[in-house]
């Protein structure tokens, strides 16, 4: 343990440089705008910011993207309570009660509530991520091929089954993932697959290029497409940013339940906050005091209903950071982007992390610690500045996109392929949005289709090709056990709801 403060407090020496300072406070002042804009999102930002930072030093750069990461969480919030639009799917839950607050003249409270529990949630994740992330990293060190093949399969099918309408879409999708990460050259064969000729292929499709295409291009094409046209432009005024004793009172255990519930939904491979923010709101409604004050009851808004998934969306958003830097695996789509940033300086995310980038990881931590600070002194001043920026017209917005979007894409290899190849991706992404696909499984089934690959073939060539490894060895067979029991039981509750529907 003493171990572990001792080699925070080296990477306090690296946040706290005055060069990385500024890349933090990029990087929050950029994730809080990201997450104030609807329909943007943190990992379209990243991705976008991937060409960007490519020639940026390898912990200022990791430092700024995790910035907006942890930025967008917070900055979702503010437009969901003043407009209830949210920036963030994560935020909806808080539009529900924090709106109805505004209405009522108490937008204040809302803001500040959900700025002090996001500061709070984010810190003591930060505090678990710091104890736990070495001992799952130093357990990690025991995993070989068999057990990380099992453990990707399982990120696979949760990812695909919690993200989007039906597990059948959310696994057409991943699917989608694999092929494209299949393309190129074979990374144990050494021969070029998949590639229809194209010389351009050879060396694979770039990630940024997926990663843009689906979330900017894509993003900007369905709102031209099928979004209604027009931009609400009333807001409501804001009230005095300070909380009663009572608001403090019913706050401050709705932040730590909050705590509670999101930091072991983000450390596992569930995907994405919605679920933790949703299970937080829900309990918040059964333990309050107050139940006639939400909104659903006509009530003028219970400020749990806001403090709680608040600190839930934050929360995930620290622990989601566990099994990234420690077994490689993301549970989102912008943590499987900020795999691709990571790789981008020849750094694997995964239990040898720690002892090879020793340095660059633990200062990376300690800069959440200082951007907690950073973000919560930039959400309480500047609500008003953010709503502001949601007057900026909806053809300017999305224009500005795509010229920055073709300009990083097109900077990479000076390709013009690679432009048309980004665009026809959008298209393929305005698609998966009209028919309801997610696309985030895309991501992680590209990022880790080649490693759960190569992971499978080095398996089955120390097995001989004996299939039943995943089965023989206890961690993976653990793993196979649960992915199928993921797949199969809510099929069959299903069915059973059904039959017993029937029967009566």
């Amino acid at each position: 343990m003493m171990e572990t403060w001792t080699l925070l407090l080296g990477g306090f020496g690296t946040a706290l440089q005055p060069m990385n300072l500024m890349w933090a406070f990029i990087g929050c002042l950029l994730g809080t705008a990201i997450g104030v804009l609807p329909g943007i999102g943190p990992a379209l930002t990243v991705a976008m910011l991937l060409p960007v930072t490519a020639k940026v030093d390898p912990a200022g750069a990791l430092i700024m993207l995790c910035g907006v990461y942890y930025g967008a969480a917070y900055g979702g919030s503010t437009t969901s309570i003043l407009m209830n639009t949210p920036g963030e799917s994560s935020s909806i839950m808080t539009a529900l009660e924090g709106n109805t607050m505004a209405k009522y003249g108490r937008a204040g409270p809302a803001l500040a509530t959900s700025a002090i529990g996001s500061f709070i949630a984010g810190t003591i994740g930060v505090v678990l991520l710091t104890l736990f992330a070495p001992l799952v990293a130093d357990l990690a060190l025991k995993f070989g091929p068999a057990e990380f093949f099992s453990l990707m399969v399982l990120a696979f099918v949760t990812v695909s089954s919690v993200l989007g309408a039906s597990m059948l879409r959310g696994m057409v999708s991943l699917a989608l993932g694999l092929a494209i990460g299949l393309v190129g050259m074979d990374s144990i064969a050494g021969i070029p697959r998949y590639t229809a000729g194209v010389p351009e292929l050879i060396d694979g499709i770039e990630f940024v290029l997926v990663a843009v295409g689906l979330f900017a291009v894509g993003e900007a094409l369905y709102s031209v497409l099928y979004d209604p046209k027009g931009d609400a432009t009333e807001r409501n005024k804001m009230s005095s940013i300070w909380m009663t004793k009572d608001d403090w009172k019913r706050s401050w255990p709705a932040w730590l339940r909050g705590t509670a519930i999101g930091f072991p939904f983000g450390s596992i491979p569930a995907g994405g906050a919605e679920i933790p923010t949703f299970l937080s709101y829900s309990t918040e409604r059964k333990l309050s005091k107050f139940p006639k004050e939400f909104s659903g009851e006509g009530g003028k808004g219970a400020i749990e209903g806001v403090a709680g998934p608040e600190a839930a969306n934050n929360a995930t958003a620290a622990g989601a950071l566990v099994p990234l830097l420690t077994l490689g695996i993301p549970t989102s789509a912008t943590a499987a982007i900020l795999i691709a940033a990571f790789q981008n300086y020849n750094i694997q995310p995964g239990p040898l992390l720690f002892q090879t980038s020793g340095p660059l990881v633990w200062g990376l931590i300690a800069s959440l610690y200082v951007g907690n600070v950073m973000l919560l002194v930039l959400n309480l001043p500047l609500v008003g500045m953010w709503a502001r920026l949601l007057t900026i017209p909806k053809p300017q917005l999305y224009a500005g996109i795509l010229v920055f979007a073709s300009i990083g894409v097109y900077g990479m290899r000076q390709s013009a392929f690679d432009l048309v190849l980004m665009y026809v991706i959008g298209v393929i992404g305005v698609i998966m949005r009209r028919f309801d696909f997610p696309v985030a499984p895309v991501i992680v089934g590209m990022i880790l289709g080649p490693m759960a690959e190569k992971q499978l073939r080095n398996a089955l060539a120390i097995a001989q090709g004996d299939w039943l490894i995943f089965f023989k060895q206890p961690i993976a067979c653990t793993f196979m056990v649960i992915t199928i029991a993921v797949m199969f039981v809510p099929i069959i509750l299903r069915k059973r709801g059904v039959r017993l529907a029937e029967d009566d």
